[in-house]
C-alpha cells in the first residue's frame, strides 16, 4: 500500500511492504527500513528501529497528526486518493474524470452501469484490498461513459475502473 505524506510541509511517499507490528516499508528514494511498533498507552507508540528505541506521542489536529519524538515535533498530513473532498471544484466541471484503483485489489461490487447518471460523491465501485473494502466515488456529477471494472476481477494500483463525463 502506498502513502503520500507531507511531513512539516515537505512531500514524501512510502510504500508499506509488510504491515503489522513488525513492518517493512520503502521510501520513494528506494531506501527500505524495518521497524517494530507497539501501542504503549493511548496515543503513545513504542518503536524499535535500527537497534534504537523511540517513544512516539501522536495527537490529531485539524490538519492531520502531530508526532512528537524526543522533543521534536512533526506535523504530518496524509493524502488519501480514495477520499472525496466534496469541494466545489468537482461540481459542474467539464471534461472527463476517471475513477482509478488506489491500490492493488479485487473488485467486489460494481454499483453503476455504463450510461448511468451519477452525483458527486456517489459510489461507483468497491475494491477489496488487505481485507478492507474501499468504495471508489465519483469526484463530480456526470454520466458514466465507460465502465472497465468487473466483479471478481483483480486490479492494479492506478488502473482505471470507470470514466465519467
Amino acid at each position: 500500500m502506498k502513502f503520500q505524506l507531507a511531513i512539516n510541509g515537505r512531500d514524501t511517499a512510502f510504500e508499506l511492504l509488510e504491515p503489522g507490528p513488525d513492518c517493512r516499508f520503502r521510501f520513494d528514494d528506494g531506501e527500505e527500513r524495518a521497524a517494530h511498533a507497539e501501542l504503549a498507552e493511548p496515543g503513545v507508540y513504542s518503536i524499535l528501529m535500527d537497534g534504537r528505541s523511540y517513544d512516539a506521542r501522536v495527537e490529531a489536529n485539524a490538519r492531520g497528526l502531530v508526532v512528537t519524538i524526543d522533543g521534536y515535533h512533526f506535523e504530518i498530513g496524509v493524502h488519501d486518493p480514495r477520499a472525496w473532498t466534496g469541494t466545489a471544484a468537482g461540481k459542474g466541471a467539464s471534461g472527463v474524470d476517471v475513477v482509478a484503483a488506489p491500490m492493488p485489489g479485487k473488485v467486489v461490487r460494481v454499483l453503476v452501469q455504463a450510461g448511468d447518471t451519477v452525483a458527486a460523491g456517489q459510489g461507483i465501485v468497491v475494491v477489496e484490498a488487505m481485507k478492507m473494502q474501499n468504495e471508489m466515488k465519483a469526484s463530480r456529477a456526470g454520466r458514466v461513459a465507460a465502465l472497465a471494472a468487473r466483479e471478481g476481477a483483480t486490479v492494479a494500483a492506478g488502473e482505471v475502473l470507470a470514466t465519467i463525463e
